[in-house]
């Protein structure tokens, strides 16, 4: 049959089920296609907190949301154009986050009394018959039967046959967007080459969704998204989590040491322990802890040892981590800390975001213990980001945190991934003699940095004992005295503070140098506020925008571009952390913009608010 073909600039589709449909491997397989084809993306996966929360209900939703443009985007998009609802419970939780028009496709089997009882619709209610979505355009398929009916000759159950839904709501997305289904085949193949069963009632299911939107009267057009106009070069789709991986191998290629990764499971951070166990080839080796403490403290040996020492976490183990964190800090040792936010406190949301625990990263330790702290705003930017934290960590002999967060670990994005020849080398310098003065070795012996020397254990001649009692100035005996107390805790805090002279200067990300608003962000708010910026600077409104990477100590000449403009504004997604630092460090009534709903903060968010700060609201 003929059918028109539509080329459009974006689209924004959000899958939506229960958790066990299948919904995350179904946007992440649109995903990869996507990228296949050089168009740009952003993704946002919204999981359910319960691990198998009760199906059908509106806490077992599992959402996945993608956006693909032929212009270049930030966002995984404000509002959808397409909602895949697999039962009622996924239309009643996203409908709001519908354009009005855009399309629902429905799985009719989704809406029965049951599913309509446990998503709260009251009783006789059925959103597919009463009106209510007359705004939309409403695409209704048995899907649940259809996969049944493509699967008769297949001797599996029923409960196995539904396993592969998703396939035929995959492939009938693939033929409204005019896409090939073979990279999902190749992924089918190699998931399921050992399990034929599977592959093949999944592939025939796959192309069962496809013939169906080529052959039914109901559709006939089909819609394109051309390849979007980026910088030249080979891209792949990466996650954040994945990014953050490839950067702390990276690092360790470049500056020649082994990594050893400590590390006890927490969500969203579990998938860096993941993806680095693979890479024993390059030096890697990954410890999975019987806790928080054991890995952290694990990791401190490792370190001690010469190697780079990274343990990775969430909100609940940084808490579990302060005391260990504070002997790092007290042996002046080089330590990465990965802190991938969530909702708290406590469990509190732990599979949805939040950029929780800044002030945490701050001060939450016991006594004067300051620690850099660098925050990731993208997921590709988790490469650079993991590398300069092991920078950091090794010329400046100290442990750094690196803060991400759900959002950014769990989301997709092209990246433009570096050659090794473009990457700088890490210089590691340890210290293997005494010097042509030293009679004996001074563990806390300064440099112009007031770092000091990085010593494997054993090499003669500088033998020495390091522990978390206060350390004499240079000797590093244990020491009790006042005077030396405050003198060593101003020291660590001026080699803290130090680290600014030898970090990029702050720039603007976009917008004049000077003018009425400057919206001052951090961590995966990015997104967000670029959009916005960018669109308030075409209404021709002097709107500027700035991202820290570098959070603690800031960047030397942050202060003069926040001196620059009239108001400040800072998006958080949290109660107010980062303001909280910036109007103690430079006495500026900055406002905030907090959103605390565990989903990020939109593009229009913060458009509205910097209109009001305009308009003197």
């Amino acid at each position: 049959m003929a059918d028109t073909q539509e080329i459009l600039q974006e689209v924004v589709i959000k899958f939506a089920g229960d958790s066990g449909d299948g919904m995350q491997l179904t946007g992440s397989q649109f995903t990869n296609n996507t990228a296949l084809l050089g168009i740009d993306l952003a993704t946002f996966p919204d999981f359910p907190a319960e691990i198998r929360a009760p199906i059908g209900t509106l806490p077992g939703v599992s959402g996945y949301q993608l956006r693909f443009s032929s212009d270049l985007i930030f966002t995984p998009g404000d509002e959808c154009d397409v909602l895949v609802a697999m039962n009622a419970a996924a239309l009643k939780v996203n409908v709001k986050a519908l354009k009005k028009g855009g399309k629902i496709i429905v799985n009719v089997d989704g809406f029965d009394s049951k599913n309509l009882r446990l998503a709260n619709y009251p009783d006789g209610v059925n959103p597919l018959e009463d009106n209510s979505l007359d705004n939309y355009e409403v695409i209704r398929m048995d899907v649940t039967k259809m996969t049944r009916e493509a699967l008769k000759d297949f001797t599996m159950g029923t409960k196995e046959k539904d396993r592969a839904k998703n396939m035929f709501v995959l492939g009938f997305l693939y033929w409204m967007y005019n896409r090939d289904m073979a990279n999902t085949i190749d992924f089918l193949r190699d998931k399921f080459g050992k399990k034929p069963d599977i592959l093949e009632s999944n592939i025939k299911v796959l192309q069962a969704g496809y013939n169906y939107a080529d052959t039914t009267e109901t559709f006939t057009s089909r819609y394109t998204v051309s390849k979007a106009k980026m910088r030249s070069g080979t891209y792949r789709s990466i996650m954040g989590n994945q990014a953050l991986s490839y950067g702390l191998i990276a690092a360790s290629q470049k500056s020649g040491l082994p990594i050893f990764l400590g590390s006890y499971p927490i969500t969203p951070a579990s998938d860096i322990l993941h993806d680095l166990s693979r890479y024993k080839s390059f030096g890697v080796k990954t410890f999975q802890a019987e806790d928080e403490i054991a890995a952290i403290t694990a990791t401190i040996g490792a370190s001690y040892g010469g190697s780079i020492g990274v343990t990775t976490t969430s909100g609940p183990g940084m808490a579990l981590k302060a005391e260990a964190m504070g002997l790092a800090v007290m042996l002046e040792i080089p330590l990465v800390i990965c802190d991938i936010q969530r909702g708290g406190p406590s469990t509190g949301l732990p599979t949805k975001t939040e950029q929780s625990d800044l002030l945490q990263a701050y001060y939450g330790r016991n006594g004067e213990c300051p620690m850099p702290v660098i925050a990731s705003a993208t997921p590709s930017d988790c490469f650079e980001v993991a590398f300069e934290a092991v920078r950091i960590a090794i010329q400046h002999m100290t442990p750094v945190i690196l803060l991400s967060d759900g959002y950014i670990a769990n989301g997709a994005e092209p990246w433009r991934f570096p050659k090794s020849e473009d990457l700088p080398a890490i210089e590691v310098k340890f210290k293997k003699e005494l010097g042509e003065n030293e009679e004996k070795f001074q563990p806390y012996l300064r440099d112009e940095k007031l770092v000091r020397p990085w010593v494997v254990p054993g090499t003669p001649g500088l033998e020495h004992r390091i522990g978390g009692l206060e350390k004499q100035n240079i000797t590093g005996n244990i020491s009790y005295d006042p005077e030396n107390h405050q003198l060593m805790v101003k020291i660590r805090q001026e080699k803290i503070d130090k680290i600014a002279q030898y970090v990029p200067k702050q720039k603007l990300d976009s917008g004049p140098e000077k003018g009425k608003v400057l919206v001052i962000g951090w961590g995966s708010t990015y997104g967000a506020i670029k959009s916005a910026c960018l669109e308030l600077q075409q209404q021709g409104l002097e709107v500027s925008h700035t991202h820290l990477r570098y959070i603690r100590p800031f960047p030397e000449n942050l202060g003069d571009i926040i001196k620059n403009f009239d108001q400040v504004l800072i998006p958080e997604i949290n109660n107010g952390q980062l303001i909280k630092i910036i109007r103690d460090v430079y006495l500026v009534d900055a406002k905030p913009l907090n959103k605390i709903m565990g989903i990020p903060i939109t593009k229009g968010e913060v458009i509205e608010k910097v209109m009001e700060m305009i308009a003197g609201k």
